[in-house]
């Protein structure tokens, strides 16, 4: 449930970037190790967007896969879990991608 809390962060940032305009979409990267599930973030934003600027705006989600490098040889590899080692058998892994959870963009309309 704490996807609701992120989302009402969410658009508590959007609405402070808006400065009273409309906001017309919203761009977030969630990472697949993250722990946010984009299902219920894609619920609840409309909700919680509701009465705001950010009422009628589109919400794109990026999912980002995780991806390591190994101290040990070097490689780049896909880690679909936090306790993914490399294929040489080495765990001295340093994540590249896929714990994040950004507002990516936001599109504001122009002031008239």
């Amino acid at each position: 449930m704490h996807e609701l809390s992120i989302a009402c962060g969410i658009v508590d940032l959007v609405i402070e970037a808006a400065k009273g305009r409309k906001v017309q979409r919203v761009t977030i990267e969630i990472g697949e190790l993250s722990g946010v599930m984009s299902d219920p973030i894609r619920f609840w934003f409309p909700e919680v967007a509701r009465g705001t600027e950010a009422a009628d705006a589109s919400l794109d989600i990026r999912e980002i896969p995780a991806l390591a490098s190994c101290e040990t040889c070097g490689a780049e590899f896909a880690t679909p879990s936090l306790l993914t080692g490399c294929p040489c058998g080495s765990f001295r892994i340093r994540r590249l991608k896929g714990e994040e959870l950004n507002v990516k963009s936001i599109e504001i309309e122009e002031a008239s």
